[in-house]
This record gives C-alpha cells, sequence and structure tokens, in this order.
C-alpha cells in the first residue's frame, strides 16, 4: 500500500523520506508513524539503500504531535479504563526504530522542529537545519516531559547542562543556537539544507562498505551506554575479527593498492556479525 502522509524517493543508493502534512506543517500522526517504521524496515531489507535522509514537506520539518484532539491529545486514560494496558510512547518507537538501523540517518530540517517533529532527530547520525527553523523541546509548556527516548539520547549529544536547560524552560531556540550546542552539523539556506544532508549520504554510498558502515554506526551507538571502555574493546575486537575475513576486507585494501574504486561484495541483508553478545567464538578478555 502506498503511504499516505509520507513519501519515498530512492536514488543513487539515497533513500529521501519526506514528512508530508504541509498543511498541518506535517505534525506527527499515529499513520505517519507506522509509515515510518516500514519505511525504515525496507530501507534495512534492500541493499540498494546505503543511507537514509529525512526531511519535510513545505515550510516546516514538523511541528510536533498533531493536537486536533485538544486537550485530550495526551490522555490515554480511557484505554486503561476500558481494560488495555498503558500504550508506548509512539515517538519512543520511532526513535528506538532508527537507532537500531543498519543505514546512516540523516536529518535535513527544513524549517521548524518541535516536540517530537525534534525529538525524533536525536538518534539520527548528522543533522543539518535551515537557518530560519525554530527548534523547541517544549514539553514542559504543554504538561508533559520529554519523550522519544530523548532523555537518553540528548544528554549524550549535547550534554547534561545544554540537554536540561532546553528541556526545562521548553522554549523555542534558533537553529544558531542549536549549532552552538552540539545538535546540529550546519545551519544552511532552506533549499540548501536537503541537497546537503544527499551530498552526504552519496558519499557514503559511493565510498564505504556496507556491512562495515552497519556495524560502525552500532558500535558508535551502543558504545554510548557502556560503562567501561573495556566493553568496547570486546566488540570492537569481535567485529575487526570479523572483518578482517571478509570479501569486504580483500576488495578495500586491494583496490587501495591498485588506486582503483572498491567495489565490496558483502550485503547487509545477509546478517551481521554477531560482536555485542557473549559468544563461545569470543573468549571473554582479561
Amino acid at each position: 500500500m502506498e503511504p499516505t502522509e509520507i513519501l519515498l524517493s530512492q536514488d543513487d543508493g539515497v533513500l529521501t523520506i519526506t514528512l508530508n502534512r504541509p498543511d498541518r506543517l506535517n505534525a506527527y500522526t499515529q499513520v505517519m508513524q507506522d509509515e515510518l517504521l516500514a519505511a525504515l524496515d525496507h530501507a534495512d531489507a534492500d541493499d540498494d539503500v546505503r543511507a537514509v535522509v529525512f526531511t519535510g514537506a513545505g515550510r516546516a520539518y514538523c511541528a510536533g504531535a498533531d493536537l486536533e484532539r485538544g486537550g485530550e491529545t495526551f490522555d490515554w486514560g480511557d484505554r486503561v479504563a476500558a481494560g488495555g494496558p498503558p500504550p508506548r510512547d509512539g515517538g519512543g518507537r520511532l526513535s528506538l526504530r532508527i537507532f537500531q538501523c543498519n543505514k546512516p540517518v540523516i536529518g535535513a530540517l527544513n524549517g521548524s522542529a518541535v516536540g517530537v517533529g525534534l525529538t525524533m532527530t536525536l538518534p539520527m547520525d548528522v543533522r543539518f537545519v535551515a537557518d530560519d527553523a525554530k527548534l523547541g523541546f517544549v514539553f514542559t509548556r504543554r504538561g508533559i516531559v520529554p519523550e522519544a527516548c530523548s532523555s537518553w539520547f540528548l544528554p549524550r549529544v549535547v550534554g547534561i547542562s545544554r540537554a536540561m536547560e532546553w528541556v526545562a524552560t521548553g522554549r523555542i531556540f534558533t537553529a544558531q543556537e542549536a549549532l552552538d550546542g552540539g545538535l546540529v552539523r550546519a545551519v544552511l539556506p532552506a533549499a540548501e539544507v536537503l541537497p546537503a544532508a544527499q551530498a552526504l549520504a552519496r558519499e557514503i554510498a559511493d565510498n564505504t562498505a556496507p556491512v562495515s558502515v552497519a556495524l560502525a554506526r552500532q558500535l558508535m551507538w551502543r558504545m554510548l551506554g557502556a560503562a567501561h571502555p573495556m566493553d568496547a574493546h570486546r566488540a570492537d575486537s569481535r567485529a575487526m575479527f570479523a572483518r578482517g575475513q571478509s570479501a569486504d576486507a580483500r576488495e578495500g585494501v586491494t583496490s587501495f593498492l591498485e588506486k582503483r574504486a572498491a567495489v565490496f561484495p558483502d550485503r547487509v541483508s545477509d546478517g551481521l556479525p554477531p560482536v555485542f553478545g557473549d559468544d563461545d567464538a569470543f573468549p571473554e578478555f582479561t
């Protein structure tokens, strides 16, 4: 079934996902969430997709949750009273899926992003933003709390002090402040945001081994929560052992020595080596 609230465009190894409710400033809905989750499943399953870019249609990236239910927007008490379980946070489901993605994910924030429109970008690897965009973690001003796993991601991206300032005040801030705080990679004119994100995605797609990128992405993100560098050493060693025997490693070195572009044969869809859990093939280190 064709999506109704997002657009998908695939070109030169890059899947561009466009939030497509411009008349509502791309406000986040259950339908949009389900379509985004399905798009990420497609990205992981399709070896022709080497990187993913998120952007928005119209003048905003995402205005946050759709508030058409008014004051009842975040109230699911009736569901629980009827015997149902408390619902999982929808933004969190999306953030976790982005976190688990085997392809790099780049945010091209073509305009303003607030609430879930901003927290959904935190597990993305790189963010570009339009110079006139207004940004905000506005939850405390709506009587709720930051969601989408942002209490895990935001302090790791910008540090606890900046994170607490933004979420405690709930104020709107500028793209320049986001750049100064390390939240975004670059501030650009709106028309240049998507091309810049796609150019970075194509640099990855054109020059790197997809399995190595997938493993590197997981190593970087998962080690943010590691208790000790030994955890990283174990995972690195397992990954190096597995990758060192691969056809990709042989091709990477050979193509470098022969001064030609590499053609990496291994595919993400064939599976990634188990580098994170304890495994009989990898005894514990001392």
